[in-house]
């Protein structure tokens, strides 16, 4: 299971825990308090509703998809504090109902550190759209 270490660590960590559709994993990432909104605005808190908002779609329509995270930044906001942003680019595969297609979102993420771990603390994605048509569109 992937540890988060340093606050960089979190997007290849969330990567690596979506792409093995390992629920263990993708829950351990986080406070046990955490918040999380989706790409469609659902808010959940605790690990085991981030867990349970997860596990069906890692089941069916995103069984066959992967993830490719890129940070964009860190600002360490207080001691064992620190915000990040990252790219996450998932790849849907033939098992989602509209077949194999690329989205693009943003991640903002809130990391605290406990011992000599971080844990996500909160998390929003955000999905890139063109903001007069609403169509999703995907990053240069």
């Amino acid at each position: 299971m992937t540890q988060i270490k340093n606050p960089e660590d979190a997007p290849a960590a969330f990567q690596a825990a979506w792409n093995a559709h390992d629920m263990a994993a993708l829950g351990a990432l986080f406070d046990p308090q955490a918040t999380f909104v989706n790409r469609f605005g659902h808010f959940v808190r605790g690990v085991e509703q981030i867990v349970a908002l997860h596990a069906p779609i890692h089941q069916t329509i995103y069984r066959d998809s992967t993830l490719e995270s890129e940070l964009i930044d860190i600002d360490p906001v207080a001691d064992g504090v620190a915000i990040i942003h990252f790219w996450s680019r998932l790849s849907a595969g033939a098992a989602h109902p509209a077949g194999a297609h690329v989205v693009d979102t943003l991640i903002l993420a809130v990391l605290i550190r406990q011992n000599e771990a971080w844990r996500i603390r909160a998390l929003e994605n955000v999905t890139l759209t063109n903001p007069r048509t609403g169509e999703a569109t995907l990053r240069d």
